[in-house]
């Protein structure tokens, strides 16, 4: 009981302190004064509940994942982009799905709480929302074990936890929520090509579509992360070949396809930023393991989008011609 009365205490010192972001749409906001006001609101989360700020940012960032693949949630209006639906937030019996009232939100069994001790404890305020969902992981326990075993208590899922995890790692090595960076897959001064392929027909292992822009390049080219990400995925497919998937914080997924082989001490887990050497472009695939040169050396690049049940593919082209441009530009 002691120690809730502090949480209290401590809740409304910090609410006081706060910076009047609340209110202001975040379309308004320069990136910059976005990701200074969401650490403001992490940090002073992590005072209050002593849940780590960067678990709360990755959580955050999964949840901003989601809702720009899903078009069943609407737009964030602040800073936070966790979650609620109307029921979960005012309780499943409650009559009145907008009610703010803690107390009758409690007498429902909603899981909305005040976080800034403004009296109304609401779905669309920034503090309400991350006070609720911090609330939640902090009575788990505050170290990385428990604060997992929460996450999969609330998302059933084992991918969401993986994907947070790796969110987390990321914030906590760089200490920063700006991890926007990217690079082309391949150093511009290596001779290259490409042209947009995804969607196009493929034949071997049964009919399919390509997944991805093929860049041609020659034998051992470096292969380059083209973000801040976790390594997820390392090893041999029958169609990829040697190949590597990374996740970036924005839940999607980059593939690396056809190498010759991989930059040592690269492995599942390891966290990679913006030109990273993985491997090698090579031609491997299309058998079984080992199987070489059924094609002209290439790297094969695709992106998937995670939407919370499923990942699906989406063209990397525009994304590829945007960081080349980028990079060019910073030469």
């Amino acid at each position: 009981m002691k120690r809730f009365f502090l949480i209290f205490i401590s809740a409304i010192i910090i609410c006081l302190s706060l910076p009047l972001h609340q209110g202001i749409a975040a379309e308004e906001m320069s990136a910059d004064d976005i990701y200074k006001g969401r650490m403001t609101l992490y940090k002073q989360m992590e005072a209050v509940t002593y849940v780590p700020w960067y678990w709360l940012a990755a959580v955050d960032a999964y949840e901003r994942g989601i809702r720009r693949a899903r078009k069943d949630r609407e737009e964030t209006e602040g800073l936070i982009s966790i979650f609620y639906a109307p029921k979960e937030w005012a309780g499943p019996l409650n009559p009145d799905w907008e009610d703010e009232d803690p107390y009758s939100l409690a007498l429902f069994e909603g899981i909305g709480l005040d976080g800034d001790q403004d009296g109304k404890a609401s779905r669309v305020n920034d503090m309400d929302i991350l006070f609720t969902f911090a609330s939640y992981l902090a009575s788990y326990g505050h170290d990385d074990d428990n604060i997992e075993i929460g996450l999969w208590d609330y998302y059933q899922r084992d991918q969401a936890v993986n994907i947070i995890k790796g969110h987390a790692d990321l914030y906590k090595k760089h200490q920063k929520l700006d991890l926007d960076d990217r690079v082309f897959p391949v150093p511009l001064n290596y001779n290259y090509s490409y042209r947009s392929t995804w969607g196009d027909r493929r034949g071997w292992g049964g009919r399919r579509i390509h997944e991805g822009t093929d860049i041609f390049a020659g034998y051992n080219t470096p292969v380059r992360s083209t973000t801040y990400g976790v390594v997820e995925l390392k090893g041999w497919n029958r169609f990829g070949g040697w190949r590597i998937g990374i996740r970036d914080n924005n839940n999607v997924y980059h593939y690396y396809a056809h190498l010759s082989g991989f930059e040592k001490d690269i492995k599942k887990g390891t966290l990679v930023e913006p030109g990273t050497v993985i491997g090698y472009v090579g031609s491997s695939g299309y058998g079984k393991p080992g199987t070489q040169g059924k094609f002209p050396p290439h790297l094969h690049y695709g992106m998937y989008r995670d939407n919370g049940y499923t990942e699906w593919s989406f063209d990397p082209y525009p994304n590829l011609r945007s960081w080349e441009k980028q990079e060019r530009r910073k030469k």
